[in-house]
This record gives structure tokens, sequence and C-alpha cells, in this order.
């Protein structure tokens, strides 16, 4: 990812129009940004792909259509480089940025982060599968399964403890190229973490079991992981949680992959698990 290419991207009205867009509604095929902002389909699918290109835009595809997202990993880059450099009144923009990238509206029902790793698809894929490699960036939580379709992912909240069976399952394991298992419900650690309570802790238990997929792709010498969290309870407190904890924990994960080092204090994302 270039600065110079997320600058340029940020620079033209005709893009941010499509990123606030975005912010309203995430997930939208070209057809859709085409009707929603009144523009040429030529135009449009141009601003897409300088989008792309600056990493600020990503995208999946759902049957035969191309779904478009914000990603607000270039916007976090920006302001870990620069956060130090410079007084916060003179960053005060880039910071409205990210928060706006970062939010989704609180009706959707899934979450979707790119992030771009200088590391190998199998380098990537052992440290999503590797007990030891999950401890190292998801706050001490180790991830213990023999990743089999049907299998359970148990967990393991700290070393000599039990690994606990919390009903998530594989749903799909490609080695190197796709991820994908069933997420827990809240458990009594979060409500004592969050303060809730016994009401308002059966509450939130009451959402429906929500599924995470990690896509690794080749991209030159890196890797493009793109993390999908979705069937979430619309504005459910899962939604809020995932959506304020994976870019920290990927924040992490890529760290680990590309110093060896992992980032000082607990991941936010452990606190959602």
């Amino acid at each position: 990812m270039s600065m110079d290419e997320v600058f340029k991207a940020l620079a033209d009205p005709g893009r941010r129009r499509l990123l606030d867009s975005l912010n309203a509604r995430n997930g939208q095929s070209l057809r859709e940004l085409c009707a929603e902002l009144d523009m040429a389909r030529q135009s449009v699918s141009k601003h897409l792909a300088v989008l792309e290109a600056a990493e600020l835009v990503t995208t999946r595809w759902r049957g035969r259509e191309k779904l478009h997202y914000l990603n607000a990993a270039p916007i976090n880059a920006i302001t870990e480089r620069w956060i130090d450099r410079y007084n916060r009144e003179r960053i005060r923009a880039l910071a409205d940025l990210k928060r706006a990238l970062e939010q989704e509206p609180m009706d959707s029902t899934e979450f979707v982060y790119t992030t771009y790793i200088d590391t190998t698809p199998e380098r990537l894929w052992q440290a999503l599968t590797d007990p030891a490699f999950t401890r190292q960036y998801w706050g001490g939580v180790a991830l213990e399964s023999d990743w089999e379709v049907g299998s359970p992912v148990r967990l393991q909240n700290a070393p000599g403890e039990e690994f606990k069976d919390l009903g998530q399952v594989v749903l799909e394991a490609a080695p190197y190229r796709r991820l994908s298992y069933s997420w827990h419900h809240f458990q009594p650690e979060h409500a004592e973490h969050f303060g809730w309570t016994e009401e308002e802790f059966a509450e939130r238990r009451k959402e429906r079991r929500s599924k995470v997929t990690f896509e690794i792709e080749p991209h030159g010498s890196a890797v493009r992981l793109t993390v999908t969290h979705d069937d979430l309870e619309p504005g459910g407190w899962m939604r809020e949680a995932v959506s304020g904890g994976w870019p920290e924990l990927l924040a992490g994960l890529k760290t680990l992959l590309e110093t060896g080092r992992t980032l000082p204090g607990p991941q936010a994302a452990a606190q959602s698990r």
C-alpha cells in the first residue's frame, strides 16, 4: 500500500461520496452504487478502481455479484505512522475519517476487514490455526482444533487451563486459502468484564450465533487477508464487540508475522471472545 495512493484517492470528492455511501450501507454492488450516487457506471468503476488500489475499498463475490466494502486498514496505517510526529490538531481530519470508515451502520449483519501482510499463505495459515501462535496476538487466548469440517474449535483462556468447547465448529477448511468457523455466544467472563447484570447477560446471550471467515490470497510478495464476520444480530452487542475487536487483533497478527513482536497490552479483540 502506498500512502500517495491513499491521499490521491481521498482527494477526489466523487470518491469520498463513494466512501460515504458505503459507510451508510456497506456491501453494495456496482449497480447499487451507481443508482445511489446517480453517477455513470464508467465513472463509478474508475473511482472504485482507485479506491481498491489504495486499499480503502475491499471486495468479495456473492454468487455472480461483486460487493464493495469499506476497509479502514490504510487509515489505521496513516495514524499509526504519524500519530507521534504531529500534534493531534494537524491529524484531526485523519482521525475523524478513520472513525467514519470503521463505523458501520448498526443494522448491518456483517463486518468485513482486509489487511495485507508481508508473509506467506502457509505462515499465515499457521498463525490462524496453531495455539502457540494465536496465544501471542489474541490476548493470551489459544485456539485448538484439528481443523476438519465439523470439528469443534476449543478455547483456552490462559496456559494450563482446560480447553473449553463453546459450541464453535469448523465450517470450511481449505489450507492456505480459506477458513471458516462458527462463533460463540457471550460468556460469564464478558458479563463480569462489562459489568452486566444477570438480566442484561441473559438478554445478550439470546443473540444468534454468527460466524467468521478468513480468505487468504497471494498478493505479490505479500498476502491479502480478508476477514468477514457475518450472520450477526442487527444492532447487537456481538456486532459492536467484533467491529472494535477485529482491527486491533489483526494489527497484532500483522505485527507478529512481520516483526516477530507482539503489540503491548491485551488485545481488545480478546475481550469480545
